[in-house]
């Protein structure tokens, strides 16, 4: 991209999120992240300019230096940041203002910095070759994979059902949700295959903001904030077919029609479990098998319990679950440290940036968290250590991964570096046509070290929720949408995972 060149009508709304709006580039592979900030604001910014490239610079460090180390350089793109002409940020906020949804137009795009952070656009890989058919790419938000075992955590409910599915009930009684979503994140970390399969097809029947996919860049599966619009299957189909029309050695005529859908969960799964290059060992749940499961979820234990537990090393949900699990206090447990660097910080405010609370993300911050001591010695320094320990699992736990379907038009050998899409039919018996694939984790922002207080209210209410209501939804709450699959499909699916 010439900067000094740039025409808004090369840009084009992508989607935005509480911090930012991004916008995508109409033919090459890039997207551009822009910092937003409460309407309110918007005759007088917040911020400097310098302040904002601080801010996004932090991101990138924070994903580079420190994120990359713990989740693995091969599924991490920090990108970098770019100066904008001002008078080309003004024209785009202008452009896409329209395409906004009305619940996001609280806040407005900054226009004054002209600070930006520039990433490759995973829902359009660069890899890609024009073909008839474009690159497919499914976002998945997994959210927290583990049951808290600290001995600080107050409400016994918390270690039997995980936080993701007390806080549908949350959501649901707020309205941000018209329905609760089947989902367990327990189940897609599990690395038993079945559940895993179950977890994705919860995901399908209700994506809220979970679950995307995009064919050739542009949305075509995924749920609106406080809509009850029933989502269609069919047209999803449609979209699937090209891909997944291959198989034809169906067990039962009745599932004909979805087979695509099977296939395309099938291939999900596996390129969740995969590692980008070499054979990954096998890792062993270490959590018991009683904390394995949620209490929420509507997989039947009994069934499953022979199933292996646990996985591979290199896959990317380890290295996610992993990163999740530096959160070993809960947060009852870590907001007293909190407050102890808090007081720490009102007696001597200098030393703020000599315990690197807002950065810099360097190597010395991740040997902070790293090297922190298993026992409170009672010191401030053990107390930060915990605190970006929790901070840096929290990026883990809020994370989504993208795993991108590139089809491709000749044979090519496989290539065993790490970087490189590992071949679709290394995943399934019969024989596709050329497909490679890659996974990326994205949105690894730094999460506030002021946010800590929120985070505990936060946990506290839907806690609280879930306990008033005993795990009922309240009145006027949609129920879970179970026609997607039909019964037989749901009975059926577990044909597909016996050992050959």
């Amino acid at each position: 991209m010439e900067l000094d060149k740039m025409d808004e009508n090369d840009w084009k709304y992508h989607g935005e999120g509480n911090k930012s709006l991004v916008v995508s580039h109409v033919q090459i592979s890039r997207v551009l992240r822009l910092l937003k900030y409460p309407a309110e604001d918007s005759e007088n910014p917040p911020q400097t300019a310098e302040q904002a490239f601080r801010q996004i610079q932090n991101i990138v460090d924070f994903s580079s230096n420190v994120m990359s180390s713990l989740l693995g350089e091969k599924f991490i793109h920090s990108g970098e940041v770019v100066k904008l002409p001002l008078e080309f940020v003004r024209q785009l906020s202008i452009k896409v203002q329209h395409q906004r949804p009305a619940w996001r137009c609280d806040k407005v795009m900054d226009i004054y910095s002209g600070c930006a952070l520039c990433l490759p656009n995973l829902t359009s890989p660069a890899l890609h070759q024009p073909t008839h058919t474009p690159p497919l790419c499914i976002e998945i938000k997994p959210k927290c994979g583990f049951l808290p075992s600290s001995k600080h955590v107050s409400k016994d409910i918390k270690t039997k059902v995980c936080r993701f599915c007390m806080h549908q009930h949350y959501k649901v009684a707020n309205g941000k949700w018209k329905r609760r979503s089947l989902y367990c994140p327990l189940d897609l970390f599990s690395g038993s295959r079945q559940r895993m399969h179950f977890a994705i097809r919860h995901l399908i029947e209700e994506p809220q903001n979970n679950f995307k996919i995009f064919k050739g860049g542009q949305c075509i599966y995924s749920s609106k904030e406080g809509s009850d619009d029933s989502l269609d299957l069919n047209s999803l189909l449609h979209h699937l077919r090209p891909y997944f029309m291959y198989g034809n050695n169906r067990i039962n005529s009745h599932m004909m029609g979805k087979a695509p859908l099977n296939d395309f969960i099938q291939f999900l799964v596996n390129a969740l479990l995969s590692g980008g290059g070499g054979d990954g060992g096998l890792v062993m749940d270490r959590r018991g098998e009683g904390r394995s499961f949620c209490e929420a979820s509507p997989i039947n234990k009994e069934r499953i319990r022979h199933g292996s537990q646990g996985l591979p090393s290199d896959s990317v949900l380890f290295r996610i679950l992993q990163t999740q699990m530096l959160d070993t206090l809960d947060i009852e447990g870590l907001h007293p440290l909190y407050r102890r660097v808090e007081q720490h910080l009102q007696d001597f405010p200098k030393e703020r940036s000599r315990l690197q609370i807002d950065g810099p993300y360097n190597e010395a911050f991740l040997e902070k968290l790293q090297k922190c001591p298993t026992e409170d010695d009672g010191s401030v320094e053990y107390a930060v250590a915990k605190v970006h320990q929790y901070r840096v699992a929290m990026t883990a736990k809020d994370c989504s991964v993208m795993v991108a379907l590139l089809p491709s038009t000749e044979e090519e050998e496989d290539d065993e570096g790490i970087s490189s899409p590992r071949r679709l039919r290394d995943f399934l018996s019969s024989r596709p046509p050329a497909f490679s694939y890659s996974v990326s984790i994205l949105d690894l922002d730094p999460k506030p070290f002021d946010s800590i207080p929120r985070q505990l209210r936060l946990d506290q209410k839907i806690v609280s929720c879930y306990l008033r209501t005993g795990g009922a939804l309240p009145k006027g709450s949609l129920p879970a949408l179970q026609g997607i699959f039909s019964a037989a499909e749901r009975e059926d699916c577990t044909l597909l995972f016996h050992p050959v």
